[in-house]
């Protein structure tokens, strides 16, 4: 018997073990891509880190001014907000990547599904934001003395939300590349930002005015925004705060991935992906 039909047998195409195998391929894919340009890996830490001690300047000088809690607050949301941001442009620029190098179409054709296409985008992404996370905690820490463990338990579900959430958001730019070609990558790019005024990152979600008060208690990231911001001035963590993000983090989820399945399908139908390849 040979390794090739030793392998179909041990691992049928619908099992369990080979769709972990594709969906880690898609994961091995990208990180030999990255491993092998010294730019992409300087851009996953260059730009939080930037934006990090941006901020960090700023919460010197409110100290400064005997602003309260300045410091921990600002450089708190500057942290989880890179966490929502990355995990929404990682999966979008992953997605971008096939379509730039012209192999969106290729990966179409292949055994891989497009929802081990999608679990393949996810984990790499995930990667990249822990690494990221990683390194903005460390410069917080050396430069500034804040610790992300000061947010307490909360950290946890906290970071859940919004990776969630920004996977959402993902998926939105990714349809509507699909849906409208190329020209419309621009939505994947910026769509994170779309919702940042209403998230109550750097300050809280009461000084909106009130149509968007209502509008951003439907939005999970203002649910931790805030949840942080309380358990930062020594409050206990709003388990039901968090645990209404989390519904809404699921219904996101699950309408999102929806919109992606039609958007594919449309493509599929009007021959877009074949553009994709040209």
């Amino acid at each position: 018997m040979s390794m090739s039909q030793a392998s179909t047998l041990t691992l049928p195409p619908l099992g369990l073990a080979a769709r972990r195998t594709r969906v880690m391929g898609v994961v091995r894919r990208d990180f030999a891509a990255l491993r092998r340009s010294p730019v992409r890996v300087f851009e996953i830490f260059f730009w939080p880190s930037v934006e990090l001690v941006l901020w960090g300047f700023m919460t010197l000088f409110l100290r400064a001014q005997r602003v309260p809690f300045a410091v921990t607050f600002l450089l708190g949301a500057v942290l989880l907000w890179q966490v929502l941001q990355k995990a929404s442009n990682e999966i979008s620029i992953a997605f971008l990547e096939d379509i730039w190098s012209r192999n969106l179409l290729n990966v179409q054709v292949s055994p891989l599904s497009s929802a081990e296409y999608l679990a393949g985008l996810v984990l790499f992404s995930l990667g990249k934001v822990i690494f990221a996370l990683a390194v903005m905690a460390a410069l917080a820490l050396g430069l500034y003395g804040f610790g992300v463990t000061t947010i307490g338990v909360g950290l946890v579900p906290f970071m859940g939300v919004l990776l969630v959430l920004g996977w959402s958001l993902g998926l939105v730019g990714i349809a509507a590349v699909l849906r409208f070609g190329e020209n419309a990558q621009v939505i994947a790019w910026s769509i994170v930002f779309m919702v940042q005024p209403l998230a109550g990152i750097f300050y809280p979600v009461s000084v909106l005015p009130a149509p968007l008060r209502a509008v951003s208690e439907f939005l999970p990231a203002s649910h931790v925004f805030e949840g942080m911001r309380t358990v930062l001035a020594g409050g206990p963590v709003p388990w039901d705060r968090l645990a209404w993000a989390a519904g809404l983090d699921v219904v996101y989820l699950a309408a999102t991935v929806g919109l992606f399945a039609w958007a594919l399908t449309y493509a599929r139908r009007h021959g877009k992906l074949s553009r994709f390849g040209e």
